[in-house]
């Protein structure tokens, strides 16, 4: 079939929830990807910040040949040593000290809502309680991830939804302390907020609300799924900081390209919250997926991943500023690592942007309205930013 009648059938059924670019994607190898037409793509998507290592690695595709050989499924009603390998690495390297795999990030947050939730229900001995979260954050789009999204109209056609969840202003600690209340269990928040527009927290809002959480016996969740995994530079954002949370969800990178998310905890959560019969998962840490979380925190640690991406933020955000001098509507550039953002002026609207840089052969997103997204795969080099900027200074050329 040739591209139009791929899309046909596709339209025919499939739910149409998204709209989607009219592209079928259909290899991968490195940072670009290609289409049915063979045309080729450089990509600074990456996924939405899942392909951590890009397309068609020998290392990690062969991982998990080597799994699909053995066994793919067995139910959480045993062990298998996928999960064991994966969830001890991941305790590791986070500094957390209990995992439970999902299936997504959307998943995770629901886990770590539940364990909330229970951790106050036990200690307190009645339920009713409240969680505060940010405005313009971005959690999921199930109920309880979306009961806690601090976007309205993702909301609105879903109320009511989860009760007894509050909005305060990220980065506004004074917001945060004036909606504590005696049923506040957990303050919940992205490390960098990713869908609102590539705010990372600042650090002394993140320690304040830390404080916060142990002066009053609050949980403090931070939403890992986007901004960790390396992507910053550090493993998990919240180390930059130094404020470790009391429960972390994770996915996205976690299995760079399996569906699969995690909610990480302390041994005094853990202790004090779910037991058996509380929570579970069918597919959640199977042993295919567990095998891709373990051959990535490898492949993560033995090609010093971090380190490459410390390296090279300075050279990324230099060539993102030079953009932002030399047009006019690009007002400003925000991020952590090699998760950058640049501010578009209203006038023009983003989604010209990404739409004519895929044209290009370029992959970007948006984020927040009129924020200009960019989530390369982590081994990116100089060569493939400098071929970036030479794409999307073409683009914007067009548009001024």
């Amino acid at each position: 079939m040739n591209k139009e009648e791929y899309i046909a059938t596709a339209e025919e059924s499939l739910f149409h929830v998204y709209n989607r670019f009219p592209v079928v994607f259909e290899k991968g190898n490195g940072v670009h990807i290609y289409d049915t037409d063979g045309k080729e793509y450089l990509d600074f998507a990456s996924g939405i910040g899942v392909m951590a290592f890009g397309y068609n690695d020998g290392e990690y595709k062969q991982a998990l040949m080597d799994q699909i050989d053995k066994i793919t499924h067995t139910s959480n009603l045993y062990y298998h040593p996928p999960m064991i390998s994966a969830a001890k690495k991941l305790c590791q390297v986070s500094g957390m000290d209990k995992v439970f795999f999902t299936n997504s990030g959307a998943e995770a947050i629901e886990g770590a809502i539940k364990t909330a939730k229970k951790y106050a229900y036990l200690r307190d001995g009645f339920a009713g309680h409240e969680i505060i979260a940010m405005e313009h954050s971005f959690h999921g789009r199930t109920v309880g991830s979306l009961s806690v999204t601090g976007t309205e109209h993702y909301r609105e056609p879903f109320l009511p939804l989860m009760d007894g969840v509050r909005f305060a202003n990220f980065n506004d600690l004074d917001s945060v302390k004036a909606q504590i209340t005696d049923k506040t269990c957990a303050i919940i928040m992205e490390t960098v907020q990713g869908e609102g527009g590539l705010y990372p927290a600042e650090a002394d809002f993140l320690q304040g609300v830390r404080d916060l959480c142990d002066a009053h016996d609050i949980l403090l969740i931070l939403d890992e799924i986007q901004c960790g995994m390396g992507r910053t530079g550090y493993m998990f954002a919240w180390q930059k900081y130094g404020v470790k949370p009391d429960i972390m969800t994770c996915a996205k990178a976690l299995g760079a390209g399996v569906p699969v998310g995690a909610f990480a905890l302390t041994d005094r959560v853990a202790e004090h919250s779910l037991v058996p019969g509380d929570h579970g998962t069918t597919y959640g840490g199977n042993p295919l997926v567990c095998a891709a979380v373990d051959k990535t925190l490898d492949m993560m640690e033995n090609r010093h991943i971090t380190d490459h991406v410390k390296e090279l933020t300075p050279y990324f955000e230099k060539a993102l500023d030079g953009l932002v001098a030399k047009y006019d509507f690009m007002t400003g550039r925000r991020g952590m690592g090699l998760m950058q953002g640049i501010v578009i002026d209203a006038r023009i609207p983003v989604g010209s942007i990404v739409t004519k840089a895929l044209e290009a052969g370029l992959i970007v997103l948006s984020a927040g309205g009129n924020v200009l997204r960019l989530l390369p795969p982590l081994v990116i080099e100089k060569e493939d930013i400098d071929h970036m900027v030479e794409i999307l200074t073409g683009v914007c050329d067009i548009i001024s």
